[in-house]
């Protein structure tokens, strides 16, 4: 399934976003060093996997735009490349109300820490990971913010708990195989880490990553809590540092991303 190895790739240009509403990654300019393009073979363009952003409610800063579009991009581009997967070069930006939610058997949410799940998505939600769905929580540290999603999702499973994982289990050895929980700080302190002895947790009380699962009845992971790492960052800013995209980005980021793809559409 792994094909062809990492490369970094060339800077295409920057700029910044200018508007916010969007619901593809093509829509907004990259803000770091330019994004992919690629195109599908005849006859596979529905067949593919799409990567789903969800846009949230936060009493803060738009956090659910966190990373964007680079690191949609980036990611999809590295899945097609690196694996026997098809992907939509066209990723998704959408609310957990969306009537398309079902189409999409896979659904990522970034800086969950601050997140507010309304009345009316808590069902929906319930019902689209009950019914096959898979949620990828990423970039969320210290005990503050886990403390802010773990709550929410109870609001979401109130009976079920978030369950830790081993270093054994599946979804870090399906197609890369991870000895060590990896952490992927944002990009200014993956740099830093060079020289300053490998810091790479943004506060005092998020030094170790941590990895927790929630299940259904039939013991199928349904959600994934990546707490004190930062995948996107790790998939965003691949082009800015050789250090960065060889320590964090090709070592930990992708590979961990990849895998927790493939667990969740094999398991």
């Amino acid at each position: 399934m792994v094909g062809a190895s990492l490369s970094l790739r060339a800077q295409w240009g920057e700029n910044r976003f200018d508007r916010y509403d969007f619901r593809t990654a093509r829509e907004a300019p990259s803000h770091s060093t330019g994004t992919p393009d690629w195109a599908l073979d005849p006859g596979f363009e529905k067949d593919v996997f799409t990567f789903v952003r969800v846009r949230y409610n936060s009493p803060r800063w738009q956090n659910w735009i966190t990373d964007f579009p680079d690191s949609d991009l980036n990611f999809s581009f590295r899945l097609q490349q690196m694996t026997s997967l098809k992907v939509d070069p066209n990723t998704r930006v959408i609310e957990l109300t969306d009537p398309d939610l079902s189409d999409y058997p896979w659904i990522y949410i970034v800086e969950p820490g601050y997140l507010q799940f309304t009345e009316e998505e808590v069902p929906i939600l319930r019902k689209y990971l009950l019914n096959g769905g898979f949620l990828m929580l990423d970039d969320f540290w210290g005990e503050r913010e886990y403390a802010n999603i773990a709550e929410e999702m109870k609001k979401v499973f109130p009976e079920r708990e978030p369950v830790e994982l081993s270093i054994d289990h599946p979804v870090f050895n399906c197609v890369f195989t991870i000895t060590k929980k990896p952490q992927i700080p944002n990009v200014r302190l993956g740099i830093a880490s060079e020289f300053n002895g490998g810091i790479t947790w943004e506060r005092s009380d998020a030094k170790n990553p941590d990895y927790r699962a929630i299940y259904d009845d039939k013991n199928r992971m349904m959600v994934i809590f990546c707490h004190n790492t930062d995948d996107g960052d790790g998939w965003e800013r691949e082009g800015e540092s050789e250090y960065y995209f060889r320590e964090f980005s090709e070592k930990k980021a992708y590979p961990l991303g990849i895998n927790i793809v493939f667990y969740s559409m094999t398991h």
